[in-house]
C-alpha cells in the first residue's frame, strides 16, 4: 500500500486534489515546528499549511500518553526477531510482495493506520480507526489495491510524523529534494545525535507495529531503506532482505505519474512537472548505486535478488523460494493463506505502458547502468 493510500485514508470524504490539510496533522508538535522551520511556503498554500498546523497542534498533547505506555510496554519486554526488510525503488512490486508476506502471521508490520497516526496507536485507536474505516474507500485510486485502516503499510511517512529526519518530508516542500535525500534518504550528513534520534524513533515504530499486529518478526516494505543497508544492519546485524527490480522504463513512467499525483495535496510550494522528472531520474540513481555499495555488507544467505517479473508470473512458487533461501520460518503455516491471497488478486488489472520516444531516450541516458546490470534492455522487454 502506497502514500497515495495514505492521503485518502486521511481524507477520504475530500477530492483528494483538494485537501485542506496534509498529513503533517499526525506529526506530534516539535516535529511539525522542525520540519517546517526556514521552510518556503508559497501563498497559494498558506491557508492548508495553517489548518493542519492548527489541527497538528490540537492533536499532539495525546503523544504523551502514547510515550508513558510504550515506556511500560518496554520495560515488561518485547520478544522479536530481527526484521525482514522488502527493499527496492517505488513502483517495483514492493506493495505486492509486501502483502503476499503479510498473510503469514508470525509477521507484524506497520498498518496504514499507524502510518497516518503513529502517536495515536496505544490511546484512542478503536474510536479512530472506525472513524477511518468508515471515511476511506476500500479501493486505491490509482491502481485499484485494498485499502483498510489494518493492512500492512510501509514506514516513511509514519517517520515524517514522529521526527524530523524522514525522507518523505520532501512531499511537504519538493524544491528541498536533493537536501532531504543527502540527509535522510541516504543519511550521509547526519549528526550523531540525530542518528541516534533516527534509530531510536525507527526501533519505536517496530516495536509499536508488533505489539499492535501480534507478530514475532517485523515485516518492513519501506522503499527509502534500500539506500540504508549499513543503518539498518547496526540495529538488526541478523535481519534478512529481498531486493526488487523490474523494467526502469515502466518504474519510470509510473513513477512520473505517482509522484505528480501525491504531490498536489500534500506541497506548500509550487513543483513543475519537469522538476518531477528529473526527481525521479536522479533518486533512482542514488538508490541502485547505494545499493550497489552495500549489498555485500549483508550476511551471507540473508539477501536474496528477485525480478517483480518474475515474481509476479508465479506469486507462490517464488514466495516459497524466497523462504527456503533466506531461511524464514513459517511457510507450511501460511501456504494456505497465501495461496488464498493470490488467487483474490489474480483478476487485478494493471495498467500498461507505451514508451513514447522520450521516455525511451530519458531512461536509457540515465538508468543504462541498471538497464544493463539487470538485462532489461528494450529489445528483451519487448520480445
Amino acid at each position: 500500500m502506497g502514500v497515495e493510500g495514505l492521503l485518502i485514508t486521511l481524507m477520504g470524504l475530500l477530492n483528494f486534489y483538494k485537501l485542506p490539510v496534509n498529513t503533517l496533522v499526525g506529526a506530534n508538535w516539535s516535529t511539525f515546528k522542525e520540519i517546517t522551520k526556514g521552510r518556503q511556503i508559497d501563498k497559494k498554500w498558506r491557508t492548508k499549511y495553517y489548518l493542519t498546523k492548527s489541527i497538528c497542534r490540537i492533536l499532539s498533547p495525546v503523544s504523551c500518553i502514547q510515550n508513558r505506555r510504550y515506556r511500560r510496554l518496554m520495560e515488561k519486554g518485547l520478544h522479536s526477531e530481527d526484521p525482514l526488510f522488502i527493499l527496492g525503488h517505488w513502483r517495483s512490486g514492493t506493495t505486492f510482495v509486501h502483502n503476499v508476506f503479510a498473510c503469514d502471521s508470525h509477521f507484524g508490520y506497520c498498518t496504514t493506520y499507524q502510518t497516518v497516526f503513529p502517536h495515536l496507536m496505544m490511546f484512542g485507536q478503536p474510536f479512530f480507526k472506525k472513524v477511518m474505516d468508515w471515511i476511506m474507500p476500500n479501493k486505491r485510486p490509482t491502481d485499484g489495491l485494498d485499502l483498510a485502516p489494518d493492512l500492512p503499510q510501509e514506514e516513511e511517512f509514519a517517520l515524517s510524523n514522529m521526527m524530523p529526519l524522514a525522507y518523505y518530508n520532501w512531499w511537504f516542500f519538493p524544491k528541498d529534494e536533493e537536501e532531504y535525500a543527502r540527509r535522510f534518504l541516504l543519511m550521509d550528513e547526519l549528526t550523531d545525535e540525530e542518528r541516534k534520534t533516527w534509530e531510536a524513533e525507527f526501533t519505536k515504530l517496530v516495536n509499536i507495529g508488533l505489539w499492535n499486529t501480534g507478530g514475532t518478526q517485523f515485516l518492513s516494505k519501506n522503499p527509502p531503506h534500500t539506500g540504508r543497508i549499513s543503518e539498518l544492519l547496526k540495529l538488526y546485524p541478523n535481519a534478512k532482505f529481498i531486493y526488487l527490480v523490474r523494467n526502469p522504463y515502466t518504474v519510470f513512467e509510473s513513477t512520473r505519474n505517482f509522484y505528480t499525483n501525491t504531490l498536489i495535496p500534500l506541497m506548500l510550494h509550487h513543483y513543475s512537472q519537469e522538476e518531477v522528472e528529473q526527481q525521479v531520474l536522479r533518486t533512482y540513481n542514488l538508490l541502485f548505486e547505494r545499493y550497489e555499495q552495500e549489498k555485500a555488507l549483508i550476511p551471507e544467505g540473508h539477501l536474496i535478488e528477485v525480478k517483480f517479473e518474475d515474481f509476479e508470473a508465479d506469486p507462490v512458487g517464488m514466495t516459497e523460494h524466497i523462504y527456503q533461501a533466506l531461511g524464514l520460518k513459517g511457510w507450511e503455516e501460511s501456504r494456505d493463506a497465501i495461496v488464498q491471497y493470490v488467487g483474490e488478486k489474480k483478476s487485478h488489472k494493471k495498467r500498461k505502458y507505451d514508451y513514447d520516444p522520450r521516455t525511451i531516450e530519458l531512461v536509457e541516458s540515465h538508468w543504462m547502468k541498471a538497464i544493463e546490470k539487470w538485462g532489461y534492455h528494450l529489445d528483451k522487454v519487448n520480445s
